[in-house]
């Protein structure tokens, strides 16, 4: 059993930079959505679209912005921005049993040639092989594999079943078949970056496949060899980047698309579900070729409009 957690409304307050609307002294114990929370909740409100589900609600108090106008139904803390304090309110109210104290377990294998620092969390099963080196505050969970030539940076966290520095997809055509192209570079991670549940990302060929500070990638993600991701860039699950792209920060990618390979993206591109990038992006913004799912007779029409369209 982990231990309860509770906090006055006026501590939180001051933890996420609010102020309380209402009884400064009320307890809360739990985080919680909206519709489920209960009378020792806290939850909040980040999208006004969803401010009727406040009429059932049990909570004991609201997070909200600034500019909301607040009632007597609830306690409130008013802040500037309820999604960022919600983030901050989850790390506050988090499992003490699923803080990760420094350690290797004993069911992990670590090479001879690599670095490893003493304040890292390595979980069970877990492979660093030769010349990987990682840095402070590292969390590397279950299962997880690093291959070889591998860098972490600091306070990153890489999450079960992910394989970081496996061998890039490289193969000279010929005339008796595939010639393997041994794959010669390493794979660095920046501080700061969160990698899913069962991505993979490949070491380089010749240079480095390169993760900047502060990205985050879901589950499923693929990487290929010689990618270079920008700084703060986020990618939804079951998408891939093809091999040699250069991706620019900031870049921010829906789920189940893709980018094909030696292209470059720039700064501040926000990519939509289901769409692939075939082409080099020069220019900020939101991109998306996403086409509705159509009875397949609607399809065969809309496909002919399109070509017509085209010419």
């Amino acid at each position: 059993m982990s231990k309860q957690i509770s906090f006055k409304l006026e501590e939180l307050a001051k933890l996420i930079n609010g102020k309380v609307v209402g009884d400064t002294n009320a307890v809360v114990d739990n985080l919680s959505a909206v519709q489920n929370a209960n009378s020792s909740s806290i939850t909040f409100l980040s999208n006004a679209k969803y401010i009727d589900l406040l009429d059932n609600s049990n909570a004991s108090a609201v997070v909200v912005d600034i500019n909301f106008k607040e009632d007597s139904r609830f306690n409130y803390i008013k802040c500037n921005d309820p999604y960022i304090a919600y983030a901050q309110l989850s790390k506050i109210f988090k499992n003490d049993s699923e803080i990760k104290i420094p350690s290797i377990h004993k069911s992990a294998t670590i090479s001879k040639d690599a670095e490893v620092h003493e304040s890292v969390y390595i979980g069970p099963n877990v492979y660093v092989g030769p010349n990987c080196k990682i840095h402070s505050g590292v969390e590397i969970h279950a299962n997880c594999s690093l291959v070889k030539d591998v860098i972490v940076g600091s306070h990153s966290i890489i999450h079960h079943g992910t394989i970081l520095g496996s061998e890039g997809f490289g193969y000279a055509p010929s005339d008796e078949g595939y010639v393997k192209i041994e794959q010669l570079g390493g794979l660095s991670i920046g501080k700061n970056v969160e990698i899913g549940a069962n991505c993979t990302i490949d070491r380089g060929a010749l240079d480095d496949t390169q993760i900047h500070d502060g990205v985050k990638l879901d589950n499923l993600v693929h990487i290929a060899h010689n990618v270079v991701l920008g700084k703060n860039s986020a990618i939804a699950a079951s998408c891939a980047i093809a091999g040699s792209s250069i991706i620019g920060e900031n870049f921010q990618m829906g789920g189940l698309s893709g980018v094909l390979g030696h292209l470059s993206i720039c700064n501040d591109v926000t990519v939509g579900a289901h769409t692939l990038i075939t082409k080099n992006i020069e220019k900020p913004g939101n991109y998306v070729g996403i086409m509705p799912a159509q009875k397949h007779q609607d399809w065969a029409k809309s496909s002919v409009l399109i070509k017509k369209l085209s010419k």
